[in-house]
């Protein structure tokens, strides 16, 4: 089926409202959750509800919660999330770097404890629209590894994604390179189990370390009350090794570093998801001269694009384009979901006392 983004909002906003988020946080999630969608995440997107909802359930996921800083030396600033919705908690901590970046011109900023960030990509773009120059390591602890090491054969981390963002110029959108050091993030073998798929070879290995292309040998990481789930296999890096190297640096730097916690197993895990978050946000006028920047910036992009394509149907594209390039076709077209989570979005909005003739009646 296919939704407009303004009628998904609608219901998004009422079943966050209904499990508890005040207003200002409801939008602020909901806009993240849709905005991942119209980028083409869907694995970061809507989707994300049913898991949401067995947090909150658990106590696991608090709503309302504020950013407490509780470090600030120089221009390091050290955020924890108090388990609050990472998608408001991590926009309040940017937006505070941010601010203290226009003064200093570097920041180094620090987030724990907050639950799921969602797209890595949105703090990207926070810092592009204020003019500055980011970069993202995050690692994800609290529930069961998802991710091989490269030459293993079970899973020993998370997705554990990275982003970088450099501001773009009027000829020359941003560039945003955001992604998980796996080959695939979790939520993507989701949209994959839910349209009843098969994924490319080289994604996943089962519970014995061979490759597979069936999602459901992940299915028990997304839907752990399922009775008929297979043993649980794992998502392979990203590059083999260099997504492997990434991922271990995402521990050190996201997790230690923050003051939160690595994946490894002395840790207690609750099934929930927790996000670290190490940032850097620097303001690139205190470095170079901004309008020679930004045509260095269209000269190198239309360098690599001037590239005869391989196929001709695929032309080079600069990291962040994909993305714009959905968000224009979404928003045109509408936001495409597969039956099954749509269903399961309304299973939620009824789980949390919403009457499904009024969740369709918001569409």
């Amino acid at each position: 089926m296919i939704i407009q983004a303004k009628s998904l909002k609608r219901l998004v906003d009422a079943i966050l409202k209904q499990g508890g988020s005040s207003d200002e946080e409801a939008q602020v999630v909901a806009d993240h959750l849709i905005r991942s969608n119209l980028a083409g995440h869907d694995s970061h997107g809507v989707g994300m509800l049913p898991t949401y909802l067995r947090m909150l359930q658990t106590d696991l996921l608090k709503p309302n919660q504020v950013p407490e800083l509780f470090k600030s030396d120089g221009s390091i600033m050290m955020f924890d999330g108090k388990r609050g919705y990472g998608q408001a908690v991590g926009k309040i901590a940017m937006e505070k770097a941010i601010e203290k970046c226009r003064e200093s011109g570097l920041v180094l900023m620090t987030l724990r404890n907050t639950h799921h960030l969602g797209r890595i990509g949105t703090y990207g773009e926070q810092s592009i629209a204020a003019g500055m120059v980011s970069l993202h390591f995050v690692n994800v602890t609290d529930h069961t590894p998802l991710v091989a090491p490269f030459r293993g054969s079970d899973a020993r981390f998370s997705t554990n994604p990275i982003c970088l963002a450099m501001p773009g110029s009027e000829k020359q959108p941003p560039v945003l390179l955001d992604m998980a050091t796996s080959r695939i993030a979790l939520g993507k073998a989701r949209v994959a189990f839910n349209k009843g798929e098969a994924l490319k070879e080289g994604l996943l290995i089962d519970h014995q370390g061979q490759s597979s292309t069936d999602p459901a040998v992940i299915a028990g990481y997304i839907f752990p009350e399922r009775e008929e789930n297979p043993p649980l296999g794992a998502l392979t890096p990203l590059g083999d090794y260099k997504g492997y190297g990434l991922a271990m640096f995402c521990e050190l730097l996201g997790g230690l570093l923050s003051g939160g916690r690595t994946i490894q197993p002395e840790h207690e895990r609750q099934n929930s998801i927790i996000n670290n978050m190490f940032s850097i946000i620097v303001d690139p006028g205190k470095l170079v001269d901004v309008p020679w920047m930004q045509h260095e910036v269209e000269a190198i992009a239309a360098h690599a694009k001037a590239s005869p394509p391989a196929n001709q149907e695929e032309p080079v594209l600069i990291p962040g384009e994909p993305e714009l390039i959905s968000l224009n076709e979404r928003l045109a077209k509408g936001i495409p979901l597969d039956d099954a989570s749509w269903e399961q979005i309304l299973v939620v909005g009824e789980a949390l006392g919403l009457k499904r003739e009024a969740m369709l009646n918001l569409m």
